[in-house]
């Protein structure tokens, strides 16, 4: 008994104490309102500070990634892309303190060893990318033939995916793909052209640079479009390596058709090079597996014992594009419905 009331009387102190502290601070804040607005005003400066800083970083790195593709194999430079979620799982463990799990330890450590075997093992030869060079690798009969068999697959997925609507993540993040490996081509040969008009051997007079132009802004914009769609219908830890994996595939099966990066390049290479891809695909799944969902089933259900007038314990999940969805249209609805049963 003592023991309770020690417990009960230690409870009762803190929550006095608690209460104390509160009210102290809400007095000190009454006392000096200049002070915490200027806080405030100062916070929200160095946040919005922060965010035009980091946003220009980011132009710049979206710059500096575009500019690669002119410098090394599009076979290469797609597999990097798993650097970007090893830097975004440590910087989430050391800023935003994450539990780091064991999968994330074996997934890093299998990435970063795929993008050493990558990097060693890569074809190291560097072509000048001219408009003559793009022109002659466009008509080449292999890449046309790889164009086609593209094009009827794209239509069989957009077929499935508008027309039965059949909507399984492997069936957008195709479509991605499909797209990617035409912005992978295109991006390379845009920025190859830049690049060498750079150094003194003008190649935007050439037609050939504006039609790889629009080929990318086009297949740029309708991959993002059906990737946003992806990230609506499924979970990102489910989009993020299934995509990467995808984009990967479809812009090394690029660089390989169309720029035939892997041309005299030793059966050993080739080899340790797509063991590299599959240790980090491998990676990329690890670190994105079991991450934490979040639960969208939540969002679009009102509890009908919140609308005035209605007690119910069911919920009703309306739909989005009728006119009675929202919980305002909802309670003008039972209103109505309460002034029909009234009458």
């Amino acid at each position: 008994m003592r023991d309770k009331e020690n417990m009960a009387n230690k409870s009762s102190e803190e929550a006095v104490l608690h209460l104390t502290s509160a009210q102290a601070h809400r007095a000190e804040i009454l006392e000096n309102p200049l002070r915490t607005y200027l806080l405030g005003i100062i916070i929200s400066i160095c946040g919005n500070v922060l965010i035009s800083i980091s946003l220009n970083i980011q132009k710049y790195a979206h710059l500096g990634n575009f500019a690669a593709y002119g410098f090394a194999p599009a076979s290469l430079i797609a597999p990097l892309g798993c650097v970007s979620v090893i830097a975004s799982a440590v910087i989430s463990v050391v800023f935003l303190k994450e539990t780091v799990r064991a999968s994330d330890i074996v997934g890093g450590t299998l990435a970063i060893t795929g993008t050493y075997l990558l990097v060693t093992f890569a074809p190291h030869t560097s072509t000048h990318i001219t408009a003559h060079l793009v022109q002659y690798y466009a008509i080449s009969w292999h890449f046309l033939l790889y164009l086609f068999i593209e094009v009827i697959a794209f239509c069989i997925l957009l077929y499935l995916y508008k027309r039965k609507k059949v909507k399984h993540i492997v069936i957008v993040m195709l479509l991605v793909a499909l797209l990617a490996s035409l912005t992978v081509i295109s991006v390379k040969a845009v920025s190859g052209m830049i690049t060498e008009s750079i150094k003194g051997q003008l190649q935007l007079i050439y037609p050939i640079f504006y039609v790889m132009l629009v080929v990318m802004v086009v297949s740029c914009a309708f991959q993002i479009k059906f990737l946003n769609q992806a990230m609506k219908m499924f979970d990102a830890t489910e989009v993020v390596p299934i995509n990467f994996v995808f984009f990967t595939a479809s812009a090394i099966i690029a660089g390989i058709v169309f720029y035939q990066e892997f041309e005299g390049l030793a059966l050993l290479n080739i080899f340790m090079f797509l063991l590299g891809c599959l240790l980090s695909f491998l990676g990329i799944f690890l670190i994105a597996r079991n991450r934490p969902k979040i639960k969208q089933q939540d969002r679009n259900f009102i509890a009908m014992d919140r609308i005035p007038g209605r007690r119910h314990t069911d919920k009703v999940q309306p739909e989005a594009k009728t006119t009675t969805y929202g919980s305002l249209a909802a309670k003008l609805m039972c209103n109505r419905a309460g002034q029909t049963d009234d009458s």
